[in-house]
């Protein structure tokens, strides 16, 4: 097991949790009854327990660049599986700096590692998996030690007053969300930037599932001259477009050509088409269940805009 150096980290993904704690704990939570106190033993909270462990500088600077640092109380309970620096060190280079840069995948990070209530080592090693708070779903293996995803729990059971912190040698990423999919395919750096300006990126990195009809560079490229500037500037109207190609659930293309219309996040409906291929409000549908962790993209080859 290795020292309480690991703490640093537990400041880091405890503050979403409690951040959620209004989502995710009752008015009794905490340690308001003596079922939870024995839980909950620790006289500090999970992020004392993580600031008197000492400096974690790196740590320090994703609290602020994750805008989490005024979301550091709550009642909880949580489990955190904590990483410790040398997980972090592990990781490929550039994957923290880029992650300092991305609140929205560093807040999607931390989540990944916090599970609602009190789960401690005995409860655990029962588990083969557990849902996060990010809505993704952790393994766990216990045949060897306790694993969880790739991590191994190097200390367990560190007990404060609103949870439980196990520590890891090694920090669980969540799988691809649509927007990392889109991202990796250099395909639509116009969609991700309008997101971003519309301030869509959380919910789209969100638990869904989402059916997200994607136009291209080239769709966006299509529209007429100054379309997109001033959409960036119109913030409610860019919201509106984007929501307008974002279907609920995850309708993959077989579901997709049974249908005639399907109603947007937005509020209207689309068109779908099958005659002639498929076609969604008149675009094109070129490529066809590109799978993401909470949804599915189908590529469009025009903007859709609302009528």
């Amino acid at each position: 097991m290795r020292a309480m150096k690991s703490m640093g980290f537990m400041a880091f993904v405890s503050v979403v949790s409690l951040a959620l704690a209004v989502a995710y704990a009752q008015a009794d939570g905490g340690c308001a009854t003596k079922a939870k106190a024995a839980a909950c033993s620790g006289s500090k909270d999970i992020v004392d327990t993580a600031v008197s462990a000492g400096s974690f500088n790196t740590l320090a600077a994703a609290l602020k660049a994750a805008g989490l640092v005024d979301a550091l109380k709550g009642k909880g309970p949580f489990t955190v599986f904590a990483p410790t620096d040398e997980a972090f060190a592990k990781l490929p280079k550039g994957t923290v700096e880029g992650l300092l840069k991305n609140p929205p995948k560093l807040r999607q990070v931390l989540k990944y590692h916090v599970v609602s209530g009190n789960v401690m080592a005995k409860d655990v090693t029962k588990l083969t998996s557990a849902k996060t708070l990010l809505g993704q779903s952790v393994a766990i293996n216990a045949s060897d030690g306790v694993k969880v995803n790739n991590a191994t729990v190097v200390k367990a059971d560190i007990a404060c007053n609103n949870g439980v912190i196990h520590v890891l040698d090694a920090v669980i990423l969540p799988k691809d969300d649509v927007l990392d999919i889109a991202g990796k395919a250099g395909s639509f750096k116009t969609l991700l930037a309008a997101i971003n300006a519309a301030g869509l990126a959380d919910t789209l990195r969100g638990e869904g599932p989402f059916t997200v009809f994607a136009p291209t560079d080239e769709a966006f490229a299509k529209l007429p001259a100054g379309t997109v500037e001033g959409l960036l500037k119109d913030v409610p109207k860019l919201k509106q477009i984007l929501l307008g190609h974002v279907v609920p659930g995850k309708n993959m293309a077989a579901d997709v050509v049974k249908m005639s219309k399907a109603k947007t996040a937005e509020g209207q409906s689309v068109r779908i088409s099958t005659s002639d291929g498929v076609k969604v409000q008149g675009a094109n549908v070129v490529k066809t269940d590109v799978t993401a962790s909470n949804g599915v993209i189908h590529v469009i080859d025009a903007v859709i805009l609302p009528r």
